[in-house]
């Protein structure tokens, strides 16, 4: 299993995100070092536009390979799928691939090998996974509708029925599976994983991280 792992330079809300210090170490070490841990995955790519990061990876590990990024897939509005379509063009001899980020330092190398397992031991049912959040609360669209609930009925929360949140952590594919769904990264036949909350914190805001360090310390 290939691990990709995309990183830019520009971040809008947390500037410099990939490299602030999470804990005494920039915050891309904690993936890394996460999918080094993890006995499924045989290579980590880092696909990135920043100068700042490679030297940073070089300076401190040995065996990650670096994709950098070219201009036509630089920008904040570049969909995800056509960056993993480019480095699975640069790894003609890799079939299976999981792609996850570096402002997802709570997840566990057991948590991702565990959903490696189960995507090799349901081949005939899946072409690929991804990690998902359940959610199980009253929730409202913008106009204040209701989306899963009535309101003159309340009944308790636990007996709603369950919604699942994609929450980026992590997507397992194959080659053929990707461009057999017109370059995705979720493909034809896919299968949700959930995973537990804490473990699926994403960083995208300053308070983020702040949770983010309080609970991985």
């Amino acid at each position: 299993m290939t691990a990709l792992v995309p990183m830019k330079e520009h971040s809008e809300r947390i500037p410099g995100k990939n490299l602030k210090l999470f804990h005494g170490k920039p915050l891309y070490h904690t993936i890394i070092n996460v999918l080094l841990a993890c006995k499924s995955i045989s290579s980590i790519i880092v696909n990135t536009d920043s100068s700042n990061i490679i030297n940073d990876i070089k300076k401190n590990f040995t065996n990650i390979i670096i994709h950098n990024r070219p201009s036509f897939l630089c920008g904040d509005y570049v969909s995800m799928n056509s960056i993993i379509e480019y480095d699975i063009s640069l790894l003609p001899n890799c079939r299976h691939f999981i792609q996850t980020h570096s402002t997802n330092p709570l997840i566990k190398p057991e948590t991702l090998d565990k959903a490696i397992k189960y995507y090799f031991e349901n081949q005939g049912e899946l072409d690929s996974i991804f990690s998902v959040s359940k959610i199980q609360t009253r929730l409202y669209w913008g106009n204040g509708i209701p989306i899963n609930h009535d309101p003159t009925t309340l009944i308790r929360t636990q007996d709603l029925p369950i919604i699942y949140e994609e929450n980026s952590c992590f997507y397992i594919f194959n080659r053929d599976s990707f461009f057999l769904a017109n370059k995705k990264r979720i493909c034809l036949r896919p299968k949700l994983y959930p995973i537990d909350k804490l473990e699926a914190i994403d960083i995208d805001e300053e308070t983020d991280f702040i949770l983010a360090q309080s609970i991985y310390k």
